[in-house]
């Protein structure tokens, strides 16, 4: 279903969700104070308009409520970013979701109404550093605060037993949700009597107590 998405803020995290909605195919209208980067991205969304987003009449002109998701990426300019939000808040924006900078201004946002509040550079620095912890780790995806999916090389002592004899989800309460053979190959849901060979990737969900006594965050 096509969605009618707002995105404020063509720096790197707003143009790269703005762009990527696009191509998902939604409606995106893009809005930014500095004209190069409305021009930059105005063929790669729906609409792209040069505005001062800390202006009420601006914003008005605009048609919030017409929006399903509103998206705040303002970066640095920590006040601009939470007038903006009041703003949007107090035109009866329907969901309203902002990137934070620290802690601090992410608390502001959650205070003043912001429905879900993002901190881009803390999760991808939390990911980066997961993956470089582990040498076995070749990607991550935070579920919660609390899971995560992870896709690891398959460790030496797994190879060449099966997803029984290993029993993971008994043990540790982590589930195989797919096996990625060294050919590229992907075998989604893998069985009890499926084996892991060299080289295999193994994709698993589990809670971060069970994955951390694996090694594999």
């Amino acid at each position: 279903m096509t969605k009618q998405y707002l995105v404020i803020g063509a720096g790197r995290f707003g143009s790269s969700v703005a762009t990527t909605l696009y191509e998902l195919g939604h409606n995106v209208m893009v809005v930014d104070i500095d004209p190069s980067l409305v021009q930059e991205i105005s063929e790669s969304v729906t609409h792209a308009v040069q505005a001062d987003a800390t202006s009420e009449a601006a914003l008005s002109s605009l048609g919030i409520k017409d929006f399903d998701v509103i998206v705040v990426a303002i970066g640095h300019e920590i006040q601009s970013s939470i007038m903006t939000c009041i703003l949007l808040i107090e035109m009866g924006a329907r969901f309203v979701v902002a990137r934070a900078q620290t802690e601090l201004h992410g608390k502001v946002l959650s205070k003043i109404g912001v429905n879900r509040v993002v901190f881009p550079e803390r999760d991808m620095g939390q990911k980066l550093a997961h993956s470089l912890s582990a040498f076995n780790i070749v990607d991550l995806i935070e579920l919660s605060s609390n899971s995560n999916v992870v896709e690891v090389s398959a460790p030496e002592e797994m190879v060449g037993r099966s997803l029984k004899e290993l029993n993971l989800r008994a043990r540790f309460g982590i589930n195989v949700i797919a096996l990625r053979s060294i050919d590229g190959k992907t075998n989604i849901s893998p069985g009890a009597e499926d084996r892991i060979k060299k080289g295999d990737l193994i994709v698993a969900v589990g809670d971060n107590k069970a994955l951390k006594k694996m090694g594999w965050i």
